[in-house]
């Protein structure tokens, strides 16, 4: 049945909805929400960030002229509404889909996506590189004075970054709008109409015009007369409205105000837009899941959603399979830790997105959430460490990027034995290349002192969580891929792995299969294919990036007609270590027949997994197609697709 939105129906562009008086912005509000439902109940996604900023969408695109002004979201998963109201309508229920629109927002997209985003915190930076740009372009006489606004949620405003650029920006530009949608702890909780009406008169020319006279009289004032104004202005402000920080920073703060009701967000935003001596924070409180009770009522479960039932807002439920990868992780963890009291857990921000939710609850004293702070977190990892404590970090590939620089100076020069518990290693399907852990092998790898292993399957990775808790000496890192295991048989408490050491699945002639991580399954299905073609082939799982198995590879490549590694990574990972290997040890003089099979130099855009795995040439048959061009074999005769 079709939805009825008649107010979102005469909505093409935000232009349309700029003459709607308020009564129509709420109609289309209304709409936006029931559409946004609609659309992810069909797609599966971020569901309750969304619903919960319907209305200042609204109000955003309403006050401001977008995409003249520049309008930021931090993170992007938010954007839903946005992209419905940005000429995107049509392919909304194309979301996360291959082909479709982005989970985030991205450039590529649309031009009211004016900088791309996944990862938290970056929206104030980037905003405050448009207003540099404006101001200079401005001052040369070669642009316009276009407002320039960015939105950031309670939690992204945690993060050290959102710090850093707030500490810039009174020294960078007299013109920025960040709103601060606090969707969860609720800093300061609005309290109706008399919230509504402070921050609507403090954000009016007429307060700050105010202010601004006070601050030039007590600027003639005899010094001590003068820090006693401030000191008094600081905190009748501070006790009014709670932004004594943001003021600290250098900000004009508005709120907190009710992002639910437009009665007061307009009002609110038409003043701020007009503020142009000081850039301004306006707090709006909002709740996740807003407008539908499902989402209100669990906004945890309705953060990211499958497809749902709109009516009882069931989630659709997939058969029952193997436990993911992230759960195996959680438990392992826990049965070390009922041993060694040492052992504890870190992470930042994602416990139940890590398996951490798990070891919070049988140890909720030895979990250790950092928020999103992940350079904070790799820190007190490392800090933790060298106390004499046992911490496993656990974090995703592609948040691990982040803390990069205290895995090389705070963790890896110390030889401090930090545990990363890599989740999220590889292609991660609808969430795209922003989320994809595709560079940690590279990255981790180049680090000296570094033990660096991949599980092909929930035993190995059992066996990896066991064998970094024994290693004392270093740091360590273990990747495993988002989503189900193998089926693989766990035992009750896994044996550690000797550090460096491989293992031979299957032994055969022609070609020698090496695989890095989740891809021996693949690997182990090409070979069959080679089999039906009367080629066998040797499939080994390397476990180890660093230190490499040197044996094990030199038996390989001497022993068989070709060799090809395997890894669901970026090149400059695995592969790259072993030909690094393999010419310093001479054996490429000989002229051996090698291929090694990395994810592909692109950004790989979102789509279904097996579809992404074929496109990367990291399935069954691009294994198998590999192994025949090493072999010079004719890939089309031997039956393979092209």
């Amino acid at each position: 049945m079709p939805l009825h939105t008649p107010t979102l129906d005469k909505v093409a562009s935000p232009a349309d909805l700029r003459g709607f008086n308020l009564g129509e912005l709420r109609d289309l509000a209304d709409d936006l929400r029931a559409e946004t439902i609609d659309a992810v109940s069909t797609t599966g996604g971020h569901l309750g960030a969304g619903l919960g900023v319907v209305e200042l969408t609204v109000a955003l695109h309403h006050v401001f002229d977008t995409p003249r002004d520049i309008l930021i979201w931090d993170v992007g998963h938010q954007a839903y509404p946005h992209k419905i109201l940005t000429g995107r309508r049509d392919r909304i229920r194309t979301l996360r889909q291959g082909g479709g629109l982005s989970g985030f927002t991205k450039r590529a997209e649309s031009e009211y996506d004016p900088f791309g985003a996944a990862h938290a915190a970056t929206s104030i930076s980037a905003a405050l590189g448009f207003c540099a740009a404006r101001d200079a372009q401005v001052r040369e006489g070669t642009g316009s004075d276009r407002r320039v606004v960015a939105v950031i949620g309670d939690g992204s405003i945690s993060a050290g970054m959102a710090y850093e650029a707030m500490n810039n920006a009174a020294e960078t530009t007299k013109q920025l709008v960040v709103v601060l949608n606090d969707n969860d702890m609720s800093i300061a909780p609005p309290v109706g109409s008399m919230s509504a009406y402070l921050a609507g008169l403090v954000s009016g020319g007429a307060y700050q015009s105010l202010r601004r006279l006070g601050k030039s009289v007590a600027g003639h004032l005899p010094r001590p007369f003068k820090e006693a104004a401030r000191k008094a202005e600081e905190y009748t402000r501070g006790m009014a409205t709670g932004g004594t920080l943001f003021e600290e920073l250098g900000f004009y703060y508005v709120g907190p105000i009710d992002g639910h009701n437009l009665d007061h967000l307009v009002p609110v935003l038409k003043n701020v837009r007009d503020i142009t001596d000081k850039p301004v924070l306006v707090h709006v409180v909002t709740h996740k899941g807003k407008g539908y009770a499902p989402a209100e009522a669990a906004a945890d479960k309705y953060h990211g959603v499958v497809k749902f039932d709109v009516v009882t807002g069931e989630q659709a439920k997939g058969k029952a399979g193997p436990p993911s990868y992230t759960k195996v992780f959680g438990q392992e963890l826990i049965k070390r830790a009922g041993r060694d009291p040492r052992i504890v857990g870190v992470t930042a921000a994602m416990p139940s997105g890590t398996g951490m939710d798990l070891f919070a609850q049988a140890f909720p004293e030895r979990m250790f959430d950092c928020g999103i702070a992940e350079q904070h977190a790799v820190t007190f990892a490392a800090g933790l460490a060298a106390a004499g404590m046992r911490p496993f970090a656990a974090i995703y590939s592609t948040f691990l990027q982040r803390g990069y620089d205290q895995v090389v100076h705070d963790v890896a020069i110390q030889s401090l034995p930090v545990r990363f518990a890599i989740d999220r290693a590889g292609l991660v399907g609808a969430d795209g290349p922003t989320h994809a852990g595709s560079f940690d092998v590279g990255y981790l790898g180049a680090l000296p002192g570094m033990v660096l292993m991949a599980a092909a399957d929930e035993a190995e990775l059992a066996g990896m969580v066991a064998t970094a808790c024994e290693i004392d000496d270093r740091p360590s890192a273990f990747r495993y891929p988002r989503g189900e295991g193998t089926g693989a048989a766990i035992p009750p408490m896994a044996e550690p792995f000797e550090i460096g050491r491989g293992r031979v699945v299957r032994e055969g002639a022609a070609v020698a299969i090496l695989s890095f991580g989740a891809r021996l399954a693949e690997c182990l299905k090409a070979a069959d294919l080679l089999a039906a073609r009367g080629l066998s082939a040797t499939v080994a799982d390397a476990r180890f990036a660093k230190p490499l198995d040197e044996d094990l590879i030199l038996r390989l490549v001497r022993g068989h007609e070709a060799f090809l590694t395997v890894e669901e990574g970026a090149m400059g990972g695995f592969g790259a270590f072993v030909l690094q290997m393999l010419a310093a040890r001479g054996e490429l003089d000989r002229g051996v027949r090698l291929r090694t099979l990395t994810l592909p130099d692109i950004f790989q855009d979102q789509d279904k997994p097996e579809l992404m795995y074929a496109q990367a040439g990291l399935d069954a048959e691009g294994i198998a197609r590999a192994a025949l061009s090493a072999l010079g074999v004719d890939q089309t005769k031997a039956g393979l697709r092209a």
